[in-house]
């Protein structure tokens, strides 16, 4: 049986972070909403650490969440960050002062005492802190491990249960030996055995999988991004020939994308695809459309649509299989969580699909877990390190109206820029690049005449998570080759910029 802790979400805007890092040491969490789930839930499922997330609600408010503090008595270790520090000193007994003057924001220095939460841990360390209210006395059977600067309790720990809570964030990079708190918690105290590996997904998915749809038929929605590839070659390794890939030409792709995915999946897994030509039907729907929302919705739907027909003339197809990933449910809105912006295959799914159920094989991992899948499956190289491209394509890359004539200069102007990108050979290679084809116009000089052309903006960030991104820092000299081709290949832009905005409190793509 796998392996697994139980991350209890109250709504914090780090607790998929608290995931990924507890992953990255190989040991597999698992994410619920606190109302999902019960303490015999939790008891009979067979977790073998639990960890509170943080939240933005004060602990002491009447519609606060909250947890049956039965929890603390299930002889499994615990560890609670933030709001769920406050909660669990809440629960066992301890008070929580609410208010301004003990609120603390930032890089804040914490002195550290000796436990096994700490070991191998300076006294004294930098944190991330983003709390309002503090603990103020910590509950009967704990004791204070850690203090602030400004003499706030930063940790608390009942050893004897196993109960360990911190008021900082160990699970971002700005927090010193955040990761080794964490490892510390998983292998010191959780003694846990580390056995998650990509190779483990792939032999339980295929094994599931194989079981699941046995005598059934799957329909793969092929975008021709990395996650859906990473699926079909995933699927096709459990279900053979009962999985057909549809991959939708929608006229928003990215330059000789297409072709690219069609040839080898078909060449080298010998896969059953059919490429269905939609460009006409997609940019009619899209006409006149501007807002964001809305062409992520009318595509999502129409990739629905595009899926049903095809089906139909396929027979009886019972089950349709997407390439989600977990930051596309995150966004789209999940548990307490505000809704980002809508994935064409989350939010964006009509309700009356016709089909039996929905499959997403990748939807419990991260973009690099994709990768590292996709490669331990055989995908070629420049396949599975393919620039992200999201399911909605171009159409979310250009701003306002899409018409086939915006389309065509933006698929030139991106692919200049990643060739630009590329023949750097940058040491520190951004993660994702691209260009953004804006609704504004801007006054330009060609020659002697007055020129008037589009505005596009270049975008690069550079992250592991793709939950948060710093915008790249691609030396001048790159921008500048990238920003004279593309003025001088493409008369219709005037003017070239260069988007310096990180996430938060942006969001990778423009729309």
């Amino acid at each position: 049986m796998q392996e697994k802790v139980l991350l209890l979400d109250f709504g914090g805007q780090y607790a998929e972070l608290i995931a990924r890092r507890i992953r990255e040491m190989n040991v597999y969490a698992e994410i619920r909403p606190f109302q999902g789930i019960t303490v015999e839930e939790i008891r009979r499922e067979g977790y073998r650490a639990l960890l509170f997330s943080g939240g933005p609600n004060s602990v002491t408010s009447a519609d606060a969440p909250h947890f049956d503090p039965a929890v603390l008595s299930l002889g499994i270790p615990i560890l609670g960050i933030c709001y769920g520090h406050q909660l669990i000193a809440h629960m066992a007994g301890g008070t929580v002062e609410s208010g301004n003057v003990s609120g603390e924001y930032g890089k804040i220095e914490v002195e550290t005492d000796a436990s096994p939460l700490f070991e191998n841990i300076p006294e004294r360390i930098t944190t991330w802190m983003s709390h309002m209210d503090s603990v103020k006395t910590a509950p009967a059977g704990f004791r204070v491990i850690a203090r602030s600067k400004g003499g706030v309790i930063a940790g608390l720990s009942d050893e004897g249960r196993k109960i360990y809570t911190l008021q900082f964030h160990p699970e971002v990079t700005h927090t010193d030996y955040g990761k080794a708190i964490l490892r510390n918690f998983l292998y010191r105290i959780a003694e846990c055995a580390g056995d998650w590996h990509v190779e483990n997904f792939i032999t339980d998915s295929v094994e599931k999988y194989r079981n699941m749809l046995q005598g059934k038929k799957a329909l793969l929605a092929l975008s021709g991004g990395v996650d859906s590839t990473v699926a079909a070659v995933l699927l096709n390794r459990a279900i053979g020939d009962d999985l057909t890939c549809v991959f939708v030409d929608h006229g928003l792709l990215r330059k000789n994308e297409g072709d690219v995915v069609e040839q080898t999946l078909k060449s080298r897994f010998d896969m059953n695809i059919i490429r269905v030509n939609a460009k006409e039907r997609f940019l009619q729907k899209l006409s006149g459309v501007t807002e964001p929302e809305k062409k992520r919705k009318i595509i999502g739907e129409e990739f629905i649509r595009v899926f049903e027909a095809k089906a139909e003339e396929l027979g009886r197809i019972n089950y349709l299989v997407q390439g989600t990933i977990y930051p596309d449910v995150i966004e789209s809105g999940t548990g307490n969580a505000s809704v980002i912006k809508s994935h064409h295959n989350v939010g964006g799914l009509p309700k009356d699909i016709g089909f039996d159920g929905i499959i997403e094989p990748l939807r419990c991992l991260f973009k690099d877990e994709v990768r590292k899948v996709g490669s331990a499956l055989g995908l070629p190289k420049e396949i599975v390190e393919r620039q992200p491209f999201p399911g909605p394509g171009l159409a979310i890359r250009v701003i306002g109206e899409i018409t086939e004539e915006k389309l065509r200069i933006l698929r030139e102007a991106d692919a200049i820029f990643r060739e630009e990108i590329d023949r750097a050979g940058l040491t520190e290679r951004p993660d994702q690049y691209f260009a953004v084809l804006t609704n504004t116009m801007s006054v330009g000089v060609r020659g002697d005449m007055r020129s008037y052309g589009y505005i596009l903006a270049l975008r690069a960030v550079s992250t592991d998570d793709f939950m948060t991104a710093d915008w790249s820092r691609i030396p001048f000299e790159v921008l500048e080759k990238a920003s004279d081709r593309i003025t001088t290949e493409l008369k219709e832009i005037s003017r070239v910029v260069y988007d310096i905005t990180s996430k938060p409190p942006a969001t990778v793509e423009w729309e």
